[in-house]
Order: structure tokens, then sequence, then C-alpha cells
């Protein structure tokens, strides 16, 4: 999904990816000549980031931030990324997500969200999100450009807990006011 957004000239300025992970998506913004930094929490994660950088030798930065205090970077980004962090926060968390968002993102800024999505059958695995959840959490501050169903890819290791090779999935693609 984020192929195609690079692909199409979506990507554009300063790159954030907020919960990088292992950092494919930072990768894919540096790859595509884009000035990319990522961030997560887990150590691990950043690590094995900064090793693929390496390898593929990309010019990118990986810092270990907890994306609640996104604000403590004290950058500004063109293009947020963010697959697979949103339904991860419960509703006490979510404004200060939203917020932290709000704070590094340049007026006029597009954010690219993919989170798990209530359409997807069961109940294990991540949090379903609805449709409305994602509106509600944008309301203020920001313009909902678009919220399209999506399917996540999943690897052998997950595929077996969703029933399938993806699960469903919300790309909202939404611009900072």
């Amino acid at each position: 999904m984020f192929q195609t957004l690079a692909d199409s000239g979506s990507l554009r300025g300063r790159v954030l990816d907020a919960g990088c992970g292992t950092g494919e998506h930072t990768l894919l913004a540096a790859a595509n000549g884009l000035d990319a930094t990522g961030v997560d929490s887990s150590p691990k994660a950043i690590a094995l980031a900064r090793k693929k950088a390496a390898a593929r030798q990309l010019p990118v930065r990986f810092l270990l931030v907890d994306a609640l205090a996104l604000d403590g970077l004290n950058e500004r980004f063109h293009t947020v990324l963010d697959s697979g962090l949103f339904h991860v926060f419960d509703d006490a968390q979510r404004p200060r997500y939203v917020a932290a968002l709000h704070a590094v993102l340049v007026p006029g800024g597009s954010l690219f969200l993919m989170c798990f999505s209530e359409r997807q059958p069961g109940t294990i695995g991540p949090r379903r999100v609805t449709r409305a959840e994602i509106e509600a959490s944008f309301a203020d501050g920001w313009k909902i450009d678009s919220i399209e169903p999506a399917q996540f890819a999943l690897t052998e290791q997950f595929a077996p807990t969703f029933g399938g090779a993806a699960a469903d999935a919300w790309l909202a693609t939404i611009t900072r006011l």
C-alpha cells in the first residue's frame, strides 16, 4: 500500500514513519530520495532497522522514541506514515497520539494511516478500529481526505491467526490544518 503511495508521488518532503518497527516504510521513503526518519519504542526493532539501512546503504535515521511523545523531537515533517500503530492505542491514549502527530506535521502536511478494521472477523489479534473512531479522532485540526478499505499483508507467522494471507484494514489519508 505504501509502495503505491510512493510510486504516485504522495510521499513528499521530510517523512516520519511513526511506529516504524524494523523500518521497511522508512527505508522505502529513503530509497525514493526522501529525507526519512523512523521512530519506534522497541530497541530491538530500531536495532534491526539500523542494520537494514546500513546493508542497503540508505541515508535514514532511526530513533528510539515513544510515539506519544513525538513533540519531543522538536522537528516538523511534511508526511507522516502510520502503518499499524494507531490501533494499539486505547481510548485514553489516542488523543495524546493525535496531538503528538499534529505537533510534528506541518500545516498542509499529509498523514497516511493504516489500521486494523472492524471488518476483520474474529477477536484474536490487534484491536479493530471503526471508520467512525478514525473520524472522531481527527475531527479537530485535521481534514480527512479519504478512508478506504485496505488489507495488511500477513507473514506466514501471522496468517494462521487471521485465517488468511491478509487482514482487513482502513487506509486513511488525512491533512493537518
